[in-house]
């Protein structure tokens, strides 16, 4: 395995181009390949074993490019499928789960929300960490729709304030203090979310964390990308492309493609 190989990352959509972003800002040279399965979003609505196989789906295209490390970009993806992943494939793999740790060591009312999908919620994995905190009160909210909105380039409308009002006020009056954010979709909501919560709550994603342990991994394996140039990016999209790259700001390197 070469260290110029790139750094592969999937999520169920567009989303996960926010950890894409973290790991670039963090790991300039390195290489990556960014597979949005728009497809086949939201993967928070589907069984265990559709997301299984999904993931094997996309860790088949990323592997055939070659890919030396494998991030998961999506919670429901990691919370679902990152046992069998690990168990099927030779590859180091970095997950992404609601970054609940930090928000409930810090709280100081002992009231934190969390806004994620169903299939993260309902999760083994996320119920196991739920498990370590019973003196914190978790509020959990599935975010029914969001991630759909976003898929459609519809994050600053009428419809999205609507929804993020309905989730998030009871969390508000319930005192809570931190939000967790357990989609790496939902990053890019949290403008609009900041016009319906109070500044004194501090809003908590998982993407400075999984980049920080990109560069674990690839340290600990040898991995890391020597070189001093700019790495180069891929980012695949089985949908329409052009929801993708206005989330990213650029249309090059940006490629539809049936997968």
């Amino acid at each position: 395995m070469s260290n110029k190989n790139p750094i592969g990352l999937f999520d169920s959509g567009i989303g996960g181009t926010s950890i894409w972003k973290e790991v670039h800002a963090l790991l300039p040279h390195e290489n990556t390949v960014y597979l949005a399965d728009s497809k086949n979003a939201p993967y928070g609505k589907k069984t265990k074993q559709e997301i299984v196989d999904l993931c094997f789906k996309n860790v088949d295209f990323l592997l055939a490019q070659n890919c030396k490390l494998i991030v998961v970009a999506c919670n429901t993806a990691t919370t679902n499928a990152i046992k069998e992943m690990r168990e099927k494939y030779d590859v180091p793999f970095i997950g992404i789960e609601p970054a609940i740790k930090p928000a409930a060591n810090k709280t100081e009312t002992q009231t934190i929300g969390i806004l994620a999908t169903k299939g993260t919620l309902n999760s083994e994995l996320f119920n196991r960490q739920v498990e370590n905190y019973s003196n914190v009160r978790i509020m959990e909210q599935v975010g029914y729709g969001l991630v759909e909105l976003i898929e459609n380039g519809k994050i600053e409308t009428e419809e999205m304030r609507n929804l993020l009002k309905l989730y998030l006020r009871p969390m508000v009056e319930a005192g809570m203090d931190y939000l967790v954010l357990g989609c790496s979709h939902y990053p890019y909501l949290i403008p609009e979310i900041k016009k319906i919560i109070p500044s004194t709550v501090k809003i908590i994603d998982s993407g400075e964390a999984v980049a920080r342990q990109t560069k674990s991994i690839l340290e600990d394996n040898g991995l890391i990308n020597s070189s001093k140039e700019k790495g180069k990016t891929i980012f695949y999209t089985n949908s329409d492309a052009s929801v993708l790259k206005n989330i990213l700001g650029f249309s090059e390197n940006v490629f539809e493609k049936d997968f």
